[in-house]
């Protein structure tokens, strides 16, 4: 069987996320790293974020990540750089949420602004599983256990541990036929 490809969304640093929220988020990348599995991220070009810290621990722990960056140059914010950094060639906000959420097999979301919501909305309509954290606040917390609209395509699974939330998206994936 390939490697899964889960994404991690969250929450940029301009919305202020809290040191337990950065933590829960290294460690997601920690064990994403360690099940041997691709962690894949939204690559910042103007601050860090919650997922670049989750894809920065994955990479110390030995474990594949792809940054998909906006635009069309190889830039990012900060020393970090993934294994694999895509330039989509669009803009934050303006398409490249498409080409991030398409390229997962699952997200795990984590707060989030409007752009995590954006990439839910996505996955929620290309049928990719969404499992969400409800305790750092954001778009995570207020879609915990529920329908992004009255589709019902799937459901926004609740994981309260970064243990958990990995189990989850794993469990969904062995659900799904095409995985």
């Amino acid at each position: 069987m390939r490697k899964l490809q889960i994404g991690v969304m969250g929450s940029a640093a301009d919305l202020n996320y809290s040191k337990d929220a950065e933590s829960f988020a290294k460690k997601l990348g920690e064990l994403i790293a360690k099940s041997g599995n691709i962690l894949v991220y939204g690559a910042e070009k103007e601050y860090s974020s919650l997922s670049t810290n989750a894809a920065m621990e994955a990479s110390r722990n030995g474990g594949i990540t792809v940054g998909v960056t906006g635009g069309k140059k190889k830039e990012v914010y900060g020393e970090f750089r993934p294994t694999v950094l895509i330039p989509c060639g669009l803009e934050i906000g303006g398409g490249r949420e498409f080409s991030l959420v398409l390229s997962c097999d699952v997200i795990i979301a984590i707060s989030g602004g409007s752009g995590t919501l954006t990439e839910m909305a996505i996955a929620y309509q290309a049928g990719i599983p969404i499992v969400v954290i409800d305790q750092f606040g954001g778009w995570a917390s207020k879609l915990a256990g529920e329908y992004i609209d009255d589709r019902k395509r799937l459901k926004c699974e609740v994981a309260t541990t970064p243990e958990e939330a990995l189990e989850k998206a794993v469990q969904l994936l062995s659900e799904k036929s095409e995985i």
